[in-house]
């Protein structure tokens, strides 16, 4: 999955920054929406993936069935945290 194409379906645009509250609540609504309906494993982890970079994601056991899943989840949070940890 394109970050820019995720960003451009469900927001509308690739600038977050410029966007209302209303508008990022709706695009956000979108996107757990479509993450409940996604069957397709690597789909569903592409979006979970962008809810969590929003803060927005459910956490890794109630998200992803397979433990392989929870566990590259629980690796790209990890991730992330010590990249805003070392930005800090």
């Amino acid at each position: 999955m394109d970050f820019d194409q995720l960003l451009m379906r469900f927001f509308g645009t690739v600038d977050l920054e410029g966007l209302s509250a209303d508008a990022l609540v709706a695009g956000t609504t979108r996107l757990r929406l479509q993450f409940g309906m996604e069957k397709d494993e690597e789909r569903r982890f592409g979006l979970w993936c962008l809810m969590y970079m929003l803060g927005t994601a459910p956490e890794v056991d109630q998200a992803f069935v397979s433990e392989e899943d929870r566990d590259a989840a629980q690796e790209f949070a990890d991730s992330v945290d010590a990249d805003i940890e070392e930005a800090e």
